[in-house]
């Protein structure tokens, strides 16, 4: 649904923000609170400009849906509050997307970050470089931000490439 001007408008704009939450997960194990709203305001401040009107109203119903799956997955032990609030977050993003598509970087962004951090987490340079990194030593949780942000930008990404 996104045009290729809209997906670089939302790449611009978010992807300081990915940064910021996986830089943040990665070191504490957190995505704080303040990178979340500012995700979750880009959708009301600048989607309306991007998408057709009916779509950019579908965003803040697929945001609340979200919300409520990841409030589940938290009271049950499978996602942290922070996972759950950043994927809200990212959710409006996405109204209209092909879910093909989605669920393909989901699982590909899943891998790709697990296998990216237990490879840089071997490296003693980086570990050297990065000492104080909750998620090297973090065993039972994985920091899921980010792989959420990889899929957010891939999926921008995807959409500013044309379609063949």
């Amino acid at each position: 649904m996104l045009s290729s001007t809209s997906a670089l408008i939302l790449l611009v704009i978010t992807l300081p923000i990915a940064i910021w939450a996986a830089m943040s997960d990665l070191k504490r194990m957190k995505i704080p609170n303040k990178a979340v709203l500012a995700l979750a305001a880009v959708w009301p401040l600048i989607g309306w400009y991007l998408v057709p009107f009916d779509a950019w109203l579908w965003g803040f119903a697929l945001m609340a849906i979200v919300l409520v799956i990841g409030y589940l997955a938290y009271v049950t032990g499978t996602f942290g509050a922070g996972d759950a609030k950043y994927a809200a977050a990212m959710a409006g993003i996405f109204t209209g997307a092909d879910y093909g598509l989605v669920m393909l970087l989901v699982a590909g962004c899943l891998i790709g970050a697990l296998v990216t951090h237990r490879i840089m987490r071997a490296i003693p340079a980086i570990r050297r470089l990065t000492p104080d990194w909750e998620s090297w030593t973090q065993r039972r949780y994985f920091p899921l931000g980010f792989a959420m942000s990889g899929i957010l930008v891939f999926y921008l990404l995807a959409q500013i490439w044309p379609q063949v």
